[in-house]
């Protein structure tokens, strides 16, 4: 068998279709529970996976001349069948066929490895979700910053210091702590770490807030924000965040 050598500039994700057999016997098989800890925990290279139910449970859905065909059984009728997923981040192609060798089920059947398709920089518009908190803070703009949260959003506010939940709670919060303050917020990212995975993310981030308090006094904190994000269609809202700020702080920062 020909060897694929392929050079990839950054960890690429890839799909392990795990496809089962039912004429063959499985009952020797190893247990999965080992590979995946091996991949997961230790090595940090399996992000998530699932077994699914029989094809006897699988339902086929087609549209012909506007009608919905809907047939209950899989798409082919055949003894082999996709009877789980594992999603790796590999840096090498050789690293995913190394990992799919180890997996149990190749031992009475087969594993497909398939790279996902990759047509969007998911980070690079995580950073520009910040990027755009930034500009609203400085220029006072609570539409500009809520249109970046989701309308069910969850956030813990300093400002009250309990969780607001939906948009509108989430906007009053922040039109009360801006009152207390005169002029721009200069928002100065410290440290900023995303981690993608499909349609959800999460940033971890030290954000230094500095402004003037209405009472003339200057306001300068540094808060620790955790940030997770979900991919609604074609962009990335914001759907859950948490600051934490000094407890001598004087007074709370923006959870933005």
């Amino acid at each position: 068998m020909q060897q694929v050598h392929e050079h990839r500039e950054e960890p690429i994700k890839d799909m392990l279709l795990v496809c089962g057999d039912d004429t063959l016997d499985a009952s020797g098989m190893a247990p999965v529970e080992p590979w995946v800890e091996e991949l997961g925990a230790e090595r940090g290279v399996r992000l998530h996976g699932h077994r699914l139910r029989l094809p006897a449970d699988a339902v086929t859905v087609r549209v012909r001349d506007g009608e919905v065909l809907r047939t209950d059984r899989p798409f082919a009728e055949t003894k082999e069948h996709i009877a789980g997923y594992d999603i790796l981040e590999c840096d090498t192609l050789e690293e995913a066929v190394e990992a799919a060798a180890k997996h149990p089920v190749v031992s009475v059947g087969a594993m497909e490895v398939r790279a996902f398709w990759d047509d969007e920089d998911a980070e690079a518009e995580i950073r520009r979700i910040d990027a755009e908190l930034t500009a609203a803070g400085r220029e006072r703009d609570f539409d500009r910053a809520m249109a970046c949260y989701a309308p069910d959003v969850e956030v813990f506010h300093p400002v009250s210091g309990l969780e607001q939940s939906g948009i509108e709670a989430l906007r009053k919060a922040e039109e009360l702590w801006f009152s207390t303050l005169t002029g721009p917020v200069e928002r100065e990212v410290l440290d900023f770490h995303v981690r993608v995975d499909e349609s959800v993310a999460f940033s971890h981030a030290l954000v230094r807030m500095r402004a003037t308090l209405a009472g003339g006094q200057s306001l300068d904190t540094t808060a620790r924000v955790t940030t997770g994000y979900r991919a609604a269609g074609d962009r990335w809202q914001i759907v859950h965040q948490h600051t934490s700020v000094p407890f001598d702080a004087g007074i709370t920062g923006s959870p933005s």
